[in-house]
């Protein structure tokens, strides 16, 4: 009897490790497993969830993607339709997102890295600065607008009108690709205040269209309609962009 005790209480000590090191490594497990999974959708969260206009800059690659609320591995689950990834390769890579990460929305690898990190500049539109593919943006197609109208539109012939009077300039607008723009020309007469600002490009800018000279600001304008468009921000004596 007392060699058998003497056996058991020998053996103690190894299965009091044992059992140490299972209850180590199950607290290591269960710790990771937390470190991992995401946080709980906040309010700030919750408003992202739905269906969102996926574009650049110019808007002329637009698709949907729809942000939810089932978990993924690294985040939140969010879908792009099956256009997204021809316009954006890197959205095939997307396996979550998450809001707000250092006031970030961002999308996600399946490695957790950020792949796009947005920040809201509007309410309801944010904005990503991503290397190699340009400036992503994310809005609610509800406030969105009409995609912009495609360059090819725009050629021609167009006066500037200040006020109501008769036409200062005449510019041709043309579909010939120059540094980050297209091609623009003035005809002769023009008036030496316009002609020495000396238009060097034109492009389309979401839903304005831009007339770049080589030195100075843009001038911008919006739509009044399919003719017209009149330089913003508007003054009292407006200048307006008429087709010819």
């Amino acid at each position: 009897m007392m060699h058998g005790a003497l056996e058991w209480q020998s053996e103690k000590p190894g299965l009091r490790m044992t059992q140490f090191f299972i209850t180590f490594a199950i607290a290591l497990l269960v710790g990771a497993a937390q470190a991992q999974a995401p946080p709980a959708l906040g309010d700030s969260a919750k408003a992202v969830i739905g269906t969102w206009e996926f574009s650049n800059a110019d808007r002329d690659k637009i698709c949907t993607a729809v942000f939810m609320g089932d978990r993924t591995a690294v985040g939140f689950k969010v879908e792009f339709d099956k256009n997204c990834g021809s316009l954006f390769p890197l959205v095939n890579d997307v396996a979550g997102w998450t809001y707000p990460e250092n006031d970030l929305l961002n999308l996600l690898n399946a490695d957790g890295k950020a792949l796009v990190e947005f920040s809201e500049v509007e309410d309801g539109i944010f904005e990503a600065p991503t290397p190699g593919v340009g400036v992503l943006f994310l809005q609610n197609p509800a406030t969105a607008g009409p995609p912009p109208k495609p360059p090819e539109q725009f050629a021609g012939d167009w006066a500037i009108i200040a006020g109501n009077g008769a036409p200062v300039c005449v510019v041709t607008l043309v579909m010939a690709a120059v540094q980050d723009g297209l091609a623009i020309t003035v005809k002769p007469g023009c008036d030496p205040a316009i002609a020495r600002l000396n238009w060097t490009l034109w492009r389309i800018d979401r839903d304005e269209l831009m007339l770049v000279p080589a030195r100075g600001n843009p001038w911008r304008f919006e739509e009044v309609d399919a003719n017209t468009w009149r330089r913003v921000p508007e003054t009292a004596n407006p200048i307006m962009l008429v087709r010819q």
